[in-house]
């Protein structure tokens, strides 16, 4: 492996909070001054440096530094937004004063407006421990990123190419605030390694990958990790076969059963409800999964990659149990959305936060050893998911089961059948969780699945 030297040190410039609130006080102030009825003003800063090495070379080197600041005004219920990525004086006048003009020429909407001020989040707010800054130099990220590639290349003598492997760190600062006095700032960081690799056998070739991201480069998988997992992966996919149109078991991997129930998420947020374009329309109360399924948010997971203390509009969150034994138990609201369909906010503007599926099976390999036959599901392509009749149709790669044990890789298949009717088949979730993004859920089995093949 090649020797991480310290040079190059570039110092990522730290979003200052007290830069951002500054401009929320001055546009909240100056609204207030243009007597808007309400008004609220979302600002961010996030740095960051990413690197890229592709067969031994540096492919990208990219220094992030972003920001922006919008506002958003209601007068006479109308509503009126724009935003800026200058942070002069000037440009956040002029900003606020496009806001104006704006609100001047949208329709009235009575459900329009801040959240209700007893909605709102108070201090002392519990510390979520996501700010870990990973002090790393330019020449230690392109090592780490060749080295992480190095060892995926030799690996195994098929492994005979690259599509690279990337190291990330960002540290992004968001402030909030609103005329009702709500003002608050914190800063998050994110980081991650990855590695994408080409396997080949006789006149094939295959692709996969791995990576991993956390809030603390601590608890990143080793380079070693990495770059192995992304070769075994690639090679497993070697020697794929075309199977017969069947029906079968299907078991979704970690990193695909948590979109495969982010569908149901979907359905049941606000906007998809009062639209009346939801395939779980009126859901609340009803068995939509099997009796030992619960999905439960927990916003304030440490270290957690949807950890919030509040909302997109400063509404306190708070843990929840979206399913109980199966059955909804309440919609995904922001006081919009509520507000259309005479509820309650559920501090959900801008999404939720950490949903968590515990499981009744160990994992995957539990899983597996129970079927005489079936289909695991490692790769997905297309969009082929209708929201509001829940018809499901995607393609799909991944590994034929036979007698409990992984048979052969298997391409070129898709996996159809209607959400509401496999939601209700889901026998097994396992308890070997993805963390690396805000919905953890572990392998999940749908006893009966149409698979279309040859």
């Amino acid at each position: 492996m090649k020797k991480i030297e310290k040079q190059n040190q570039i110092q990522l410039i730290e979003p200052k909070q007290k830069d951002l609130t500054n401009i929320l006080e001055f546009l909240l102030s100056e609204a207030k001054k243009k007597g808007v009825d309400q008004a609220e003003v979302a600002a961010t800063h996030s740095t960051g440096l990413n690197v890229t090495a592709r067969l031994g070379d540096t492919e990208v080197l990219e220094y992030a530094n972003d920001r922006g600041v919008g506002i958003t005004i209601y007068n006479g219920m109308r509503k009126g937004n724009a935003s800026t990525s200058d942070f002069s004086i000037s440009a956040l006048q002029e900003t606020l004063e496009k806001a104006c003009v704006f609100a001047k020429h949208t329709a009235a909407d009575k459900f329009s407006g801040l959240a209700d001020p007893d909605n709102l989040a108070s201090s002392p707010f519990p510390n979520l421990d996501c700010k870990h800054k990973w002090d790393l130099s330019v020449d230690e990220a392109i090592n780490m990123a060749i080295n992480c590639e190095e060892i995926a290349l030799t690996f195994d003598p098929r492994i005979s190419n690259s599509e690279g492997a990337s190291v990330t760190t960002r540290v992004t600062a968001k402030a909030y605030g609103n005329t009702h006095g709500f003002l608050d700032c914190y800063t998050t960081t994110n980081h991650s390694i990855s590695c994408v690799v080409v396997g080949h056998s006789s006149d094939e070739m295959q692709r996969d990958y791995w990576y991993s991201s956390a809030r603390d480069s601590k608890d990143l998988d080793s380079l070693r990790q990495i770059g192995k997992k992304a070769a075994k992966r690639t090679l497993n996919r070697l020697g794929a076969k075309k199977i017969k149109t069947t029906n079968a078991p299907v078991i979704f991997s970690p990193e695909l059963a948590r979109g495969f129930l982010g569908h149901a998420i979907a359905a049941i947020t606000g906007s998809a409800q009062y639209r009346k374009s939801s395939f779980l329309l009126d859901a609340v109360g009803k068995q939509i999964f099997p009796e030992f399924l619960q999905i439960q948010e927990r916003p304030h997971i440490k270290k957690g990659m949807a950890s919030k203390v509040y909302d997109a509009e400063g509404v306190a969150t708070n843990d929840r149990e979206l399913v109980v034994d199966g059955i909804l138990q309440e919609y995904v609201l922001s006081s919009y959305s509520a507000r259309r369909l005479g509820l309650k906010t559920t501090g959900n503007a801008g999404g939720t936060h950490n949903l968590v599926v515990p499981g009744n099976v160990s994992g995957k390999k539990e899983i597996i050893k129970t079927l005489s036959r079936g289909f695991l599901v490692q790769e997905l392509i297309g969009q082929g998911v209708n929201g509001v009749t829940g018809d499901y149709s995607r393609g799909a790669v991944g590994y034929w089961i036979e007698d409990g044990q992984v048979s052969y890789p298997v391409h070129e298949v898709t996996i159809a059948g209607n959400l509401l009717d496999l939601y209700k088949r889901i026998s097994m979730v396992g308890n070997d969780q993805d963390v690396r993004g805000g919905f953890r859920c572990g392998s999940l089995l749908v006893d009966d699945m149409k698979i279309a093949g040859t």
